[in-house]
This record gives C-alpha cells, sequence and structure tokens, in this order.
C-alpha cells in the first residue's frame, strides 16, 4: 500500500474536508462531507465522550445514511458546529427527506479546549457560525495542523493539532484518516523529538528521524499539559481536558456492521501513536465512513486489511497533526517545530 496522492483522506474520492478556526478564540471546527449521504459508523473506547446522534449509526438503528461529519473543539458547546452545518445542508436541499420536510443528519463528536489561553468570553456561542463556514469551505484540498478541530488542540507535551493521512491498497481501493488529535497522553517519546508513530511513516511525512532508540520507555508519564491544568482547575478537571477524535474513511462498500469493525480496528492506531491512550478522561472516539462506490471482492479478508490500512492511517494522521502544528500567539505550550534536536 502507497500514500494516495494528497496524503489526505480527501483521496478517498468523493469526501471533502471544511475547515473553520477563530484565532482569538484558539478553536475551531471540521466537517467531512461527500457527494451523496454516506453509510457510517462509530466506536468509543475514552471514557469521556462528547457527541451528537452518534447512537443512531449502531448497526441495529434504522437510519441507513448520514450527510456529514463533524469534529469540533469547544467540548459541549462545540456540539452546535452540528447545527450550523445541518443549516449548510439544508440550505443545499440536502438531507434526509420525509414529504416536505429536509432533515440534515449529522452526527458530531468534540474535544475539550476550553483552558488553552484563547479568548472564551464569548456572549453567544460561536460555534454554529463555525461549523457552517467549515461546511462552506469543505474541498478535496485541505492544510492540517493548527486548523479546523485542531486549532486549540493539546498533547501531553506538545500543541496537538489537525492531521491527515491515506494509504491505497494493492486492489485499488483507498483508505483515508482524518484526526483532531488532543489526547492525555504523548505523542512523542521522552525528549519530545521521535513519535511514538515512527515505524508507521512513510517518505518523511512527519520529520523522518525514524523510531527512538531507547529502551524501557512509556515508564514516565511526564506532562506539561497537565501542569498547566492543574494550575487553571482542580484535579478532576484537568482529567477530563482531553480526546482524540476521529474519521477512518473508504470508497470499499461497506454496511454499517462492517463499518463499526473498521472503526474498532482504528483505535489501534490511536493506542500506537500516543502514550497512554484510551484513558477515563480521554473521549477518544473513531467514526468510520464507507462511499460505497468499490464492492469488495473477498469480504472478510478484504474487510481485515482495511481496518489495518485504516489504523496505520490514523497513526500517521496523529503524529503529521503534531508536526505541522504551528506556534500562534498566547500559546500555553510548545510546537513540534520549536523543540532543538
Amino acid at each position: 500500500m502507497i500514500p494516495g496522492p494528497r496524503n489526505l483522506i480527501t483521496d478517498v474520492p468523493g469526501l471533502k474536508v471544511g475547515n473553520a478556526h477563530d484565532e482569538p478564540l484558539k478553536s475551531g471546527s471540521t466537517v467531512l462531507i461527500a457527494e451523496r449521504p454516506f453509510t457510517a459508523s462509530v466506536h468509543v473506547m475514552g471514557g469521556g465522550p462528547g457527541t451528537r446522534e452518534t447512537d443512531l449509526l449502531a448497526p441495529d438503528k434504522s437510519v441507513a445514511k448520514v450527510d456529514a461529519l463533524v469534529l469540533s473543539g469547544g467540548s459541549a458547546y462545540g456540539l452546535d458546529a452540528c447545527s450550523g452545518v445541518m443549516d449548510g445542508l439544508r440550505a443545499a436541499g440536502r438531507g434526509f427527506r420525509i414529504a416536505d420536510a429536509v432533515i440534515p443528519i449529522v452526527p458530531g463528536a468534540i474535544l475539550f479546549d476550553l483552558l488553552n489561553g484563547g479568548q472564551k468570553d464569548w456572549a453567544e456561542n460561536p460555534y454554529r457560525a463555525l461549523g457552517r463556514a467549515a461546511f462552506e469551505t469543505a474541498s478535496e484540498a485541505f492544510e492540517i495542523g493548527t486548523l479546523g478541530a485542531g486549532t486549540g488542540a493539546f498533547t501531553a507535551m506538545l500543541k496537538g493539532g489537525l492531521g491527515s493521512a491515506s494509504f491505497v491498497l494493492e486492489d485499488g481501493t483507498t483508505v483515508g484518516a482524518l484526526v483532531a488529535a488532543n489526547p492525555m497522553g504523548s505523542v512523542t517519546t521522552p525528549g519530545d523529538r521521535h513519535f511514538w508513530a515512527a515505524p508507521f511513516e512513510v517518505d518523511g511525512e512527519f520529520g523522518g528521524l525514524g523510531p527512538d532508540p531507547s529502551a524501557g520507555l512509556g515508564r514516565t508519564l511526564d506532562s506539561r499539559k497537565m501542569a498547566i491544568m492543574l494550575a487553571r482547575a482542580s484535579d478532576v478537571a484537568q482529567d477530563r481536558a482531553n480526546t482524540t477524535i476521529a474519521i477512518v474513511a473508504t470508497d470499499a462498500d461497506l454496511s454499517k456492521a462492517q463499518c463499526l469493525r473498521v472503526a474498532t480496528a482504528a483505535h489501534d492506531g490511536i493506542g500506537r501513536a500516543t502514550v497512554p491512550a484510551h484513558c477515563p478522561g480521554d473521549g477518544d472516539l473513531v467514526f468510520a465512513v464507507s462511499t460505497g462506490a468499490r464492492p469488495m471482492a473477498r469480504p472478510e479478508r478484504d474487510l481485515a486489511q482495511i481496518g489495518h490500512a485504516a489504523a496505520l492511517c490514523l497513526s500517521r494522521a496523529i503524529a503529521r497533526a503534531v508536526h505541522a502544528a504551528q506556534p500562534s500567539p498566547g500559546d500555553l505550550l510548545p510546537c513540534w517545530s520549536q523543540i532543538g534536536d
């Protein structure tokens, strides 16, 4: 398998991504849309998720397809970004139709970035407008790093961000990942130069330094983020100020149950790129999407390969998010680019 031409989730034909952010707010929103409604499911492994409309993605629920997925900063406030995306879809005449009613189906997930140094004293929730703006900018080409839902994200030691990656499999199937990385854990090994995901890096896409040559890693859990949160909030609050939220996608024709299996497998990508992962205070969540364009010749074997590729793409996307993060005024944590060799 090799990366797609953009090395983005939009290498999956028909997908588009839109981002919007507010610099003083230090937060933003991201939307994934497609040319037509798509099949999706979700799997949650973190202890503190924040979601909207995710129950309907279970295989036994009657809604077959959705119109968009949203990732957003803003904690519970950020769920209103889904409303902005709904506004945009409705204006475009898109959604589930019942007689004269048009109802866009827009599940979403949020991360906590309310204590990152941004201006959070708004009089009106800004996330509905951010969601609409993200929808209006959706395209096949988009930037990663300090953008969209990753604008105000932190890892344990460095700024987080928005990341993406893709693979094209030997049979032509495309798999991609999109992530807003804001975990409790670290994405880099001690010293902050080497990425935990380094064994899965392709063509130097996040610095090309290779794996950390040290042994016995992972036994200490240093966290600049935790120190900052302890200074700003109670012990309970800082334990909940995290989350990695992601979307993995493929053009293979998958059912909702098969999407759930891919979402479950893709969580391995979080565990390989973040130490520790899936903690009680993380809301780690992965959506899985199928555009249904390519029938599977060998469903069971192909599904295993797609899940494996999704996990690899997600690990790479997390590292790419941190590698691409850019400094901005008022930052509370450094970027990877600011850490010396």
